[in-house]
């Protein structure tokens, strides 16, 4: 799929959005400019070509009792595209795994878990992820603090129109 090219106006929506995804459609024309036409029209393109994937509410996990966060590192056997898409699509399906990616250096995968406590996480690895196609070799890394929670995309780094 192509790369929609996004103006000034697009990038001020999608600022704003990332800002604040319950602004109303005449919120967000007022906050970049726009009568709430052309504004509503921006934003459904902007969605018709996947540049905004969907909304959703951002949960403390503390506040919902989800406490501890995992990054572990997964190897998978022979480094063969077989055993990693069926890593990967095992992955897909777990719930306590809220981001995965294929990366490079010592692991393969490397998987942010989000559970209750260290006992739900001994449960989750021996019980599910050391199960999973492929695996060869797990390391946790077990998050202390929280420094920087996920943040808006930097959008003051895409080339400017034209470029």
């Amino acid at each position: 799929m192509p790369i929609l090219k996004l103006d000034a106006i697009d990038r001020r929506i999608l600022a704003a959005l990332q800002r604040d995804a319950r602004l109303t459609n005449v919120e967000l024309a007022e906050e970049v400019g726009l009568s709430p036409s052309p504004c509503l029209r921006r934003v459904r393109l902007l969605e018709r070509a996947g540049v905004i994937g969907g909304y959703h509410a951002a949960l403390d996990r503390g506040g919902v009792g989800l406490d501890l966060t995992v990054f572990v590192g997964v190897k998978v056997e022979r480094h063969h595209d077989d055993s990693a898409a069926a890593f990967a699509e095992a992955v897909r399906t777990l719930p306590e795994v809220v981001s995965c990616h294929l990366v490079s250096g010592e692991s393969d995968f490397l998987l942010q878990v989000v559970l209750p406590n260290l006992a739900a996480y001994e449960r989750f690895l021996l019980g599910t992820i050391l199960k999973l196609p492929g695996v060869s070799d797990v390391r946790s890394n077990f998050a202390i603090q929280t420094v920087k929670a996920q943040a808006p995309l930097p959008l003051d780094h895409l080339p400017a129109e034209g470029e």
